[in-house]
């Protein structure tokens, strides 16, 4: 187990949920603090925003990979740098957000891309740091992020296990104590076939860490699913309507599968429970209804109990009902009434 914030991490706790922001605020200040009040409405634990420029991921710079040509891409047609200045969040907003997060209980934090971005988050007393999958083999940036000493989040996107392995380390060489690996699969959207979720414990074994899922599935099914595999964390990108737009709008909750995600990934969890066999105190009061012998034809003293005058029916406060094929053709001691239950 560890914490984040107020929160304790852990299979033994509810699952910590994730809103993603991203740039789903549309350069709307005003935007950005509703996302946060309407993901702290719907239960939401924590609103994780991105902090960068495009200055700072790449040059503004056409041809080659710069662009972006993959047909079935959200953002074709554009370069890396205008996509990352139409999707950044100014960094003059994050103090109003975060005291905005404060106000309505919930965590705020934030992915830092560089160096400058790490030393202006911990001057917001950031409570923990996200390492995206994009940037999980960047080891400066990580070894900033871990002599922080804050916790950190990291995404397992697009990487062999050789660069989870080698950037785990570089985390725990350089003060990385409390780690969260999340499962991801670098799609957008992503599709649940693609998304292994088996991997989760198997991730859990091999770091030692706890592990959650970063997804961008549609809907709710596959952090279900996460869940009872283990996963701790859950990450959703969250915005108000996809209708209305936004970088990653399309593959994004809205409020009311927001809430569905919280209910219902807190409902997997409690399922989950422990081995468990016998009878349930919460069964008991349900054993009337399981099958008993009882007679269902009056019956006098010397007759021989047959098919016609008992039965295993319900309730069940007779005998159990392995001993009918042994009771047939056997003499009585007494009379019976329909409808009385056989006792040994």
């Amino acid at each position: 187990m560890m914490k984040i914030g107020n929160y304790n991490i852990g299979r033994d706790h509810k699952p910590f949920i994730i809103a993603e922001m991203s740039g789903n605020h549309n350069q709307s200040l005003e935007r950005a603090l509703k996302i946060i009040e309407i993901a702290a409405q719907c239960g939401a634990d924590a609103i994780k925003l991105q902090t960068y420029t495009a200055d700072t991921l790449t040059i503004d710079h056409r041809g080659g990979l710069f662009d972006i040509e993959d047909k079935t891409s959200l953002w074709k047609g554009r370069n890396l740098y205008e996509l990352y200045q139409e999707a950044y969040t100014p960094w003059e907003w994050h103090e109003a957000m975060y005291k905005c997060a404060a106000d309505n209980n919930v965590i705020c934090f934030s992915t830092p891309f560089d160096d400058t971005a790490v030393d202006f988050l911990e001057n917001l007393n950031t409570p923990v740091h996200k390492v995206a999958s994009f940037e999980n083999n960047h080891h400066p940036l990580l070894k900033k992020i871990a002599k922080t000493g804050k916790p950190v989040i990291m995404s397992t996107g697009a990487s062999t296990l050789a660069n989870l392995d080698e950037s785990v380390t570089v985390l725990r060489e350089n003060g990385c104590k409390d780690l969260v690996l999340l499962k991801c699969t670098s799609n957008y959207p992503a599709s649940p076939e693609n998304s292994n979720v088996r991997t989760i414990p198997h991730l859990r074994d091999l770091f030692q860490c706890e592990v959650g899922l970063s997804d961008h599935t549609m809907g709710i099914g596959v952090p279900c699913a996460a869940v009872t595999l283990g996963a701790t964390v859950i990450e959703k990108h969250f915005c108000l309507s996809r209708a209305e737009g936004g970088v990653d709008s399309a593959f994004s909750l809205e409020p009311d599968e927001l809430k569905s995600l919280v209910i219902e990934t807190e409902r997997a969890w409690q399922s989950l429970g422990q081995i468990q066999y016998g009878i349930q105190d919460s069964e008991k009061k349900s054993l009337l209804f399981k099958r008993s012998i009882y007679v269902v034809k009056d019956i006098k003293a010397g007759e021989i109990f047959t098919e016609e005058n008992i039965r295993v029916i319900r309730p069940g406060d007779g005998i159990h009902p392995k001993y009918f094929e042994g009771l047939l053709g056997k003499t009585t001691y007494k009379s019976y009434k329909r409808g009385d239950a056989l006792s040994l």
